[in-house]
């Protein structure tokens, strides 16, 4: 939910302010802005919340830290890639695939009622799923229409 929250809100202020600085509305610009906002917050989570981030992950994944560590790596990147209009299509791409790859962590939590920020085994559990996969596709859209295809 924070992140759905960090996104709209920082795309309806990037739309205000590119409005007042340069007399329109630029969805585009504004929503790349938003998903650079939206990749930086959800990058903190991960050295916030390393443990129960960890704990997310398949039983197959090695180094499950430095997983942890480097997707919050790759998330700040892309946040910057999204917003240098040489990397932008690539870069949208390889964001498409992330969230398409970060999917099964997510429904894994789900199933085993996993708290990402405590590590705890208190989460919402499988009624997370009726929120965190539309909101995943959700992401992928945004990142498609405003990335990839602009």
């Amino acid at each position: 939910m924070k992140p759905l929250i960090v996104l709209v809100g920082t795309f309806v202020g990037a739309l205000l302010v590119l409005r007042l600085i340069q007399g329109s509305f630029q969805t585009a610009f504004a929503a790349r802005i938003a998903m650079a906002v939206m990749l930086i917050f959800t990058a903190i989570g991960h050295f916030a919340f390393t443990e129960g981030m960890a704990a997310m992950l398949p039983t197959f994944i090695p180094f499950k830290t430095f997983m942890v560590y480097f997707t919050g790596i790759l998330e700040i990147a892309f946040g910057v890639g999204i917003l240098i209009p040489a990397f932008r299509p690539l870069v949208g791409w390889i964001i498409i695939a992330f969230f398409i790859l970060l999917l099964p962590a997510n429904i894994k939590a789900a199933l085993e009622n996993l708290n990402y920020q405590t590590g705890v085994y208190d989460g919402p559990g499988i009624v997370y799923l009726w929120f965190r996969i539309p909101l995943q596709l959700l992401f992928i859209v945004w990142v498609y229409f405003s990335v990839v295809r602009s």
